[in-house]
């Protein structure tokens, strides 16, 4: 891949250990670049506890896109607890973040790249978030990213003489897919690991999914001051 995005996911242990992950997505399509796996673990395999709302062909799908790309991730923390403290360094192309916190919310950011890049169907729509990645990310902050993304989608639609969705109906529908996903794939992982870190990262992530509809007109009706300017 040519000139590809980095984002490094670092992970120090108390103890001084410490695992580094290297993120490489296609600069256009932000798609996941990984080896070519020979043994992929069985729980990969599609039709293991398969998502309720995947579309992909067992035919043509051998195995689980989003599985085989956390598989190397998956097997490094599963003999972890959620909640061991670890501390996390995410480095992008323009800045670093860093902070002192669990597994499961460190693991949870990243896990939520791959899951969107990966090429799963239902996450595909949540990858603009990722060429604008901020982990560690707030309840508010995600609101707020999210809204802004499918709003601009919404203005590319109409520019293209399409409907566009500007009471944000679109994006229920689509943290409930969403969020569906998250539910059945830690069915997956639950498999996959000995311990809970992968499985709560997983959990924490579709917390998210099930709050960002359910708070956004109250989040939305709170920041709505900052746009005073705006709307004289």
């Amino acid at each position: 891949m040519e000139n590809p995005i980095q984002i490094t996911y670092s992970f120090k242990f108390s103890e001084g250990a410490s695992k580094i992950f290297d993120i490489l997505l296609d600069r256009q399509t932000l798609a996941f670049s990984s080896a070519i796996k020979s043994d992929p673990p069985a729980w990969a395999r599609l039709n293991h506890n398969k998502c309720s709302n995947c579309s992909l062909d067992e035919g043509s799908n051998r195995y689980c896109p989003v599985a085989l790309n956390l598989a190397d991730i998956v097997n490094e923390f599963k003999d972890f607890f959620a909640y061991e403290n670890v501390s996390v360094t995410v480095t992008t192309e323009d800045r670093t973040y860093s902070k002192d916190t669990t597994i499961q919310q460190g693991l949870s950011a990243l896990i939520g790249i791959i899951m969107t890049t990966s090429g799963c169907p239902v996450m595909e729509c949540l990858k603009p978030m990722v060429r604008f990645h901020l982990p560690f990310a707030s309840l508010t902050e995600t609101i707020f990213r999210m809204v802004s993304m499918h709003l601009l989608a919404q203005y590319f639609l109409n520019q293209e003489g399409r409907a566009a969705d500007w009471k944000l109906t679109g994006l229920e529908n689509i943290y409930a897919e969403v969020g569906q996903v998250n539910r059945d794939f830690a069915q997956r992982l639950a498999d996959a690991a000995k311990k809970d870190a992968n499985v709560n990262a997983l959990v924490n992530l579709d917390c998210f999914a099930t709050m960002v509809p359910l708070a956004a007109e109250e989040t939305l009706n709170e920041i709505k001051s900052y746009f005073s300017a705006h709307l004289k």
